[in-house]
């Protein structure tokens, strides 16, 4: 399984270092040296990558110039799931959308999105009683995740 990790927004510097933006949760993972990128049905060795400003900074295998990167220009970058090596409680947030929340107040609601609320703060919408309710995506809120039985605890406020 494909997993989208970022876009090709530009370059840097003229010995081909691609700048990918991403929001992706697990970039230590997703861009590790020695890993492969999907780009265009097509993988692509990492040989190079670091952090910059807001971007991730890579460097291709076979790619040595910023002349012979330029078609990579606005792609969609993405990456197999296997190779993320997520651990036992490790979920992404894709495969979060429609598992069961179950309260500490015994009520029960389905995920419906996680996004970005700010460049560091992540947001779960929920549904419980046919109403919507917002909730971070940190501790104490989220209690639990439950991979097996697809299942979030989470802490109920007075809302």
């Amino acid at each position: 399984m494909r997993v989208y990790v970022g876009k090709i927004t530009s370059f840097h510097g003229v010995k081909g270092e691609i700048k990918i933006k991403s929001s992706f949760e697990y970039k230590e993972k997703a861009f590790l040296k020695g890993t492969h990128l999907i780009i265009d049905n097509h993988p692509f060795k990492i040989v190079n990558y670091r952090r910059h400003k807001d971007y991730e900074m890579i460097l291709l295998d076979g790619f040595s110039s910023l002349n012979e990167v330029l078609f990579l220009k606005n792609k969609k970058v993405y990456k197999e799931k296997e190779e993320l090596n997520l651990g036992k409680d490790e979920v992404l947030d894709s495969e979060l959308l429609n598992y069961k929340v179950v309260t500490d107040k015994l009520k029960e609601g389905i995920v419906q999105e996680i996004f970005l609320a700010s460049k560091d703060n992540k947001v779960i919408r929920i549904c419980v009683d046919n109403k919507e309710y917002l909730i971070p995506y940190r501790s104490p809120f989220i209690k639990k995740i439950d991979k097996e039985n697809k299942k979030i605890e989470i802490e109920w406020m007075a809302w």
